[in-house]
């Protein structure tokens, strides 16, 4: 288990140079040894069994140790940045029938294992928190049994890379997030829990999407699993509220991980659909709409995190959750958050010397 009395701020799944004004190429270059290859069905089909497979077998081996170097390099950074999520396409079409053969092969199911606990005993030597996320794809809560079941398959493909990397052994130990997804909704998620695996039980966080599902949906399913709270998605789902640490709501979020540190996640609306907008001022979700700004853009998530206000708002949170930022400048955003997070010295033990009102309301409650 990740050492909890750290503060982190995380990113999700690609490493970005520190300067991305270099030529593509040599960008490429830096970046590939960090970074998952993938491949596709449409083109396994059009080789020969023997060279998709052993272009299978090269993708598990790049992509392992690319995984380890990443962890590598976050378990590098300050402690406060040792924090990140792994990419969906480690194993390429591990769970499509005409191709999951090959990963049910005992030298390459042995191989696998192998490259995946060296992750996981990189992770735990240099205290780096890691997760995954299924796509979208992963809907437990659909109507239609054969989504579930394809669903299951998918979320338990995860959850066989954490198990190699000798996670899922107790109560949230690895994060693997969905989203509730599906027309069933917190039901359908309910009658899905007794059918994944005991380390997938572990292992799930339900999150509360912009759309169909919210922060009050995703609440019921409180006593149930863990609970990812996505500031963003419910300042969109909500029609702008900026909810605060103080909210009775935050409080089940946090009880729903049953004593482990909860992860949150952070976006901010794209800076290039507000690009007249203060970066000190939290945007106005009704008056953006009242001028003719679309929710589809305004969901969106920025490369950067460009809006110090809503910085401070997601910082006010650290106290009593790990960020997730999900900038799709990855690691430069993370580290840009980073850099306030230090100049606001935001700390519990500091926040306990220099609380609040609100802040002492809270503690009190917890």
């Amino acid at each position: 288990m990740f050492n909890q009395d750290v503060q982190r701020i995380g990113f999700a799944c690609k490493y970005l140079h520190p300067d991305q004004t270099q030529k593509k190429k040599i960008l490429e270059e830096l970046q590939r040894p960090l970074t998952e290859k993938c491949t596709t069905v449409a083109w396994l089909n059009r080789q020969t069994r023997e060279v998709a497979e052993q272009r299978l077998w090269d993708i598990m081996e790049h992509n392992g140790a690319a995984a380890q170097r990443l962890v590598e390099y976050v378990g590098g950074l300050p402690n406060e940045l040792r924090m990140v999520r792994l990419g969906s396409n480690q194993l390429p079409v591990y769970t499509q029938h005409d191709w999951s053969y090959f990963w049910k092969q005992n030298d390459v199911r042995k191989r696998a294992e192998q490259l995946y606990g060296i992750v996981g005993e990189t992770a735990r030597r240099l205290d780096v928190r890691v997760s995954m996320h299924p796509g979208q794809f992963t809907v437990l809560a659909s109507i239609d049994d054969d989504i579930v079941n394809r669903s299951i398959e998918e979320f338990e493909y995860h959850v066989d890379i954490a198990r190699w990397m000798g996670f899922g052994k107790q109560w949230q130990d690895f994060k693997i997030n969905v989203h509730i997804s599906g027309k069933k909704g917190p039901t359908g998620i309910k009658e899905c829990l007794p059918r994944l695996s005991p380390e997938a039980r572990n292992c799930i966080t339900i999150e509360n999407d912009e759309n169909s599902w919210g922060l009050e949906a995703s609440l019921e399913l409180a006593g149930h699993t863990s609970l990812v709270l996505d500031i963003h998605h419910h300042w969109v789902n909500s029609g702008g509220e900026y909810i605060k640490v103080t909210d009775d709501r935050i409080k089940r979020v946090i009880d729903s991980w049953r004593g482990v540190r909860p992860t949150m996640h952070y976006s901010i609306s794209r800076e290039d659909y507000l690009p007249d907008h203060s970066p000190n001022v939290k945007p106005d979700f009704q008056k953006l709409i009242e001028t003719g700004h679309k929710k589809a853009k305004l969901r969106a998530h920025s490369d950067m995190c460009w809006n110090t206000a809503c910085n401070d708002w997601a910082l006010s949170f650290s106290p009593f959750f790990d960020i997730m930022t999900e900038a799709k400048h990855k690691n430069l955003a993370n580290q840009q958050l980073h850099q306030q997070y230090k100049q606001n010295t935001v700390s519990y033990k500091h926040l306990r010397a220099n609380e609040t009102p609100e802040h002492i309301v809270f503690r009190l409650l917890l």
